[in-house]
């Protein structure tokens, strides 16, 4: 009986290697607990429950505020009067500043491109000033507010068209870290 010496050509082996490495790196990928972590009641997974600071799922975050919560309220043609809508959103903006209260606002009064820019800059000061003082009606202390207008000169969207307008016609609450606003 004659054996038959196969030869195998010289990358074969780094092909097997590489092929048996990439199996096992697909293995460790499909253990969730690897890290020992565990999963929470919602179903998220981490030590903290998933929770990375700063993070849309931290609470305390800026990143949460605009996400959970929201951040800007919009407004009707030519109006600085708060919907409903508006007041709801505020309300847990309130309750989201009074829970952090390293936190500071700025709020920007916004106006739509159609009129002058002089009566959008007012339209946009009256517009601050009324989630200004609902956000003080709720119980948050003044001193970490700041109205500010930029009447129509910083426009989300751009085109002639109410679905542009309306999206231009916002306050939007601006927050940072801090003690006070200047």
């Amino acid at each position: 009986m004659t054996q038959t010496l196969t030869l195998k050509p010289r990358g074969s082996r780094k092909l097997t290697a590489l092929v048996l490495v990439s199996a096992l790196a697909l293995t460790a990928c499909t253990n969730p607990d690897r890290f020992g972590s565990s999963t929470n009641a919602n179903g998220a997974l981490g030590a903290n429950g998933g929770m990375i600071a700063g993070s849309a799922n931290d609470p305390s975050s800026v990143a949460y505020f605009n996400q959970a919560i929201g951040d800007r309220v919009l407004f009707l043609v030519d109006q600085s009067t708060l919907t409903d809508e508006s007041r709801g959103l505020l309300a847990q903006q309130a309750g989201w500043l009074m829970a952090n209260p390293a936190y500071t606002a700025i709020i920007e009064g916004h106006a739509d491109e159609q009129g002058t820019r002089d009566y959008n800059l007012a339209l946009g000061s009256r517009r601050a000033a009324a989630v200004q003082d609902y956000l003080i009606s709720q119980g948050v202390n003044p001193a970490r507010l700041k109205p500010i207008t930029y009447g129509k000169e910083r426009p989300i969207e751009v085109c002639s068209s109410e679905v542009c307008y309306a999206k231009n016609r916002r306050a939007v609450t601006v927050l940072a870290a801090g003690a006070g606003i200047s």
